[in-house]
């Protein structure tokens, strides 16, 4: 048996710098190993036994990005080609099943904090919290800049049929582009605080925007009139946090952080429908497919089905922390990001959670389905996103 190697002499400070030169005379012990013997390179993360027995349902995981994701996009027309965009003040652009290709989108100088596909697939607009937006094509070449924003993007909206590129900002003004051209078209001012959530209806004839000046603005996109202003009672007494607009362009479904959620007529400003209240911050609102039904999720654990023509709750999901996303899979099925890390599949019908998908070890902030609907790809503040197989676990 060989004797252990003496100690080690005390560390000193003013050798760190010193170069260290080892010959055969300082060798003490050799010891043949095969690669078997080799250590696995893993993550501190992966080493940790509390990890090593959760379970993890992605079908591929991109782990480009050295800090917190705040947003996810898949392509409309390309069914693999995801965009993520994080804290780390960096997008990317990668493939579903292809380890071996990602594009970096670079130039942000805070972080990337809004990503959206124009309606064909063939740009990608990134917003940062540096005030910038980019638009790239779907290989990630910089196709463009667009300024005009004084504060950090806050998001980013297409319009459904051309590439005209809408952006909150957090200095309450909402600005205009063709991105094709890298034109300015349009300034939105009027809000008194900055635009958190906003979109062009789907009829591409109105823009409505949210803000945290607790109002709702109906804009016409061509003028840059403010044709309604929504605000004071029965509407939200503090900032909107989300909106969703239905696809007859009829209705604008907004959330609040006062943990209430109204339907209003975009024609006529009105508010027409008032969800039953939630005990905190409402985070995410969806139209159904059909515009009959749709989802409320809030921060309390709980999303609610709400039926909007009969103004009353069909079902409550509940979650094990606050809801942060949702997406509508088609008109009966729907997808949840929460504060604990997993990822849900609920029936609305009953509202069953038909599956959970586990894997990140932090909140979700963002989800996106691929354009195929075969895949659901969500954006967490581990630093990871995460592609999960419609029909998975159940």
């Amino acid at each position: 048996m060989n004797a252990p190697p003496p100690p080690s002499p005390p560390h000193d400070d003013d050798d760190d710098n010193e170069e260290v030169f080892i010959d055969e005379s300082d060798i003490l012990h050799e010891v043949s190993m095969d690669n078997e013997d080799l250590p696995d390179a893993t993550d501190d993360q992966d080493s940790d036994p509390e990890h090593l027995d959760e379970d993890d349902d992605s079908l591929h995981t991109f782990t480009g990005h050295n800090g917190e994701l705040y947003s996810v996009a898949c392509s409309p027309s390309d069914s693999t080609l995801v965009a993520t965009g994080g804290g780390d003040d960096k997008g990317f652009l990668w493939k579903i099943g292809n380890g071996e290709w990602a594009s970096e989108l670079k130039g942000h100088k805070d972080s990337v904090s809004s990503l959206a596909f124009s309606h064909d697939g063939q740009f990608l607009a990134s917003g940062g919290l540096d005030g910038i937006v980019q638009v790239w094509d779907a290989m990630g070449n910089l196709r463009g800049t667009l300024e005009g924003p004084g504060g950090g993007v806050e998001w980013l909206r297409w319009h459904p049929r051309g590439h005209v590129l809408l952006a909150g900002s957090e200095d309450s003004t909402v600005w205009m582009w063709n991105a094709e051209r890298a034109a300015f078209l349009n300034m939105f001012a009027g809000h008194g605080a900055s635009v958190t959530c906003g979109d062009f209806t789907p009829d591409g004839k109105i823009i409505c925007t949210g803000s945290d000046d607790a109002t709702l603005r109906i804009w016409n996109p061509r003028s840059g009139e403010n044709i309604h202003v929504v605000r004071g009672h029965p509407y939200h007494t503090e900032g909107l946090t989300c909106l969703s607009i239905s696809s007859s362009s009829t209705l604008a479904l907004t959330g609040s952080k006062d943990g209430s959620a109204h339907v209003v007529n975009i024609s006529t400003g009105k508010v027409i429908n008032t969800v039953a209240p939630h005990a905190d911050s409402i985070e995410c609102v969806g139209f159904a497919p059909s515009d009959s039904w749709a989802a409320i999720g809030s921060m309390d654990q709980n999303l609610v089905i709400w039926d909007i023509e009969h103004s009353l709750s069909r079902a409550t999901c509940n979650h094990e922390d606050g809801v942060t996303c949702l997406v509508w899979l088609d008109s009966s099925f729907l997808a949840t990001g929460c504060l604990d890390g997993n990822v849900r599949l609920w029936d609305s019908r009953s509202g069953e959670c038909t599956a959970t998908f586990r894997g990140h070890q932090h909140a979700i902030q963002s989800l996106s389905v691929s354009a195929d609907h075969r895949y659901l790809v969500s954006a967490s503040m581990d630093g990871t996103a995460r592609v999960f197989e419609l029909g998975g676990p159940q």
